[in-house]
């Protein structure tokens, strides 16, 4: 899990011509050979932000093929399909996005006391309620590990704390987090 400058810039240049694309009612772009090697089977996801405020974020923890491939659809799902938000409507608004890619690493079943902030992603299952936060979310907002732990409850449509019931599971992720408002 390590893209190189060249390989962080093609992907974010694949996740805004993806969506650009969609706007115009266009299929993308076919993969060039180059994004095809970008890895194998590994979860991504794409966040946009616009004025400094989230403007839709969807992923996968499962690849869709390539990490090219995977980053192409969940762009179109972060601009279009994130229920919290309505689509991106115009070129002018996608102009105005950021866009940021988390690059995931394999879930792993954990304890809560090994949660890491700065270091993980949470994902909690509790009968049908499934909450995730990515691991750059609790370092931007100064959480400690209980903290984002019940974030991620409720973020899950669960109660603070529900982490601590047997009945919940805990996994982690890591994650190589780059955006175009990063410098190389």
């Amino acid at each position: 899990m390590g893209l190189d400058s060249n390989g962080r810039k093609r992907l974010l240049n694949l996740a805004r011509r993806a969506v650009e694309a969609r706007l115009l009612g266009r299929d993308p772009d076919p993969l060039e050979e180059a994004d095809k090697g970008l890895g194998q089977d590994q979860g991504a996801f794409v966040t946009l932000h616009l004025g400094g405020y989230l403007r839709g974020c969807i992923g996968n923890f499962t690849g869709q093929g390539s990490l090219a491939e995977t980053i192409r659809q969940m762009s179109g799902a972060a601009a279009f399909e994130d229920p919290r938000f309505p689509p991106i409507s115009s070129l002018e608004e996608l102009e105005e996005c950021d866009f940021e890619i988390s690059a995931l690493s394999p879930l792993v079943e954990t304890d809560p006391e090994d949660v890491r902030v700065g270091r993980h992603g949470v994902y909690i299952i509790k009968g049908l309620n499934r909450g995730v936060l990515l691991p750059q979310v609790a370092t931007e907002q100064g959480w400690d590990r209980v903290t984002f732990l019940d974030q991620t409850c409720i973020k899950a449509g669960l109660d603070p704390g529900c982490w601590k019931d047997p009945q919940a599971k805990i996994l982690t992720f890591e994650a190589q987090v780059f955006g175009e408002k990063d410098r190389d």
